[in-house]
């Protein structure tokens, strides 16, 4: 009896598309990480538009190179692999372009700061103003910290997972977990003791 596409497990499905060039595999793939890795991306940067960019620029990297993956590693992190440096590369251009943009003169080219300080009517139930405090508690994080508490305690990826993703030792990642998790309970407390 043959299983359904829908029944495959990821690994499964990736070689079934690198095999076959099979369409639907691919796509069953990108339904399945869409949304955490939007998560993901969203929790480290801050920005929902530069966010779903990264997360089509990850389906179309995976798309481009689904060769390069290899059976021995699971797919979840070789996904999460190629959404975390997309990331990690956005924050590094971003500093540039702050940097630049402080020291530019130029009227047209002004630094463009989002104000996330307005908070819509929409958005004022107690558990979105909280997941708002909580995103900006995040964005405070260092972004070395930031990455690996997001991967651990919003995600759910193991410590071996996260050392992969992120190229890190085991002890490094639980190091920076404790690190980030510690500063964002100093950012949060004084918000829910009261």
């Amino acid at each position: 009896m043959n299983k359904k596409l829908t029944e495959f497990s990821d690994e499964e499905l990736i070689k079934e598309f690198q095999d076959n060039n099979t369409i639907e595999a691919y796509e069953i793939l990108v339904n399945r990480f869409k949304d955490p890795l939007t998560n993901y991306v969203y929790r480290f940067l801050g920005d929902r538009d530069i966010c779903t960019d990264i997360v089509q620029d990850t389906m179309i990297k995976f798309y481009l190179h689904k060769d390069s993956y290899k059976s021995f590693a699971k797919f979840s992190t070789w996904i999460y692999t190629i959404a975390g440096n997309l990331a990690r590369n956005e924050l590094k251009r971003r500093k540039r372009r702050t940097i630049f943009s402080l020291n530019n003169d130029d009227e047209d080219k002004k630094i463009q700061i989002e104000d996330t300080s307005f908070v819509s009517p929409e958005r004022e139930t107690d558990s979105q103003m909280k997941g708002e405090i909580i995103q900006k508690a995040l964005l405070k994080v260092k972004p070395v910290y930031r990455e690996v508490v997001i991967l651990r305690d919003i995600e759910g990826l193991s410590y071996e997972e996260i050392a992969e993703i992120t190229d890190l030792s085991i002890g490094t990642v639980k190091s920076r977990i404790n690190r980030g998790r510690k500063h964002l309970q100093e950012l949060l407390k004084y918000i829910y003791s009261g």
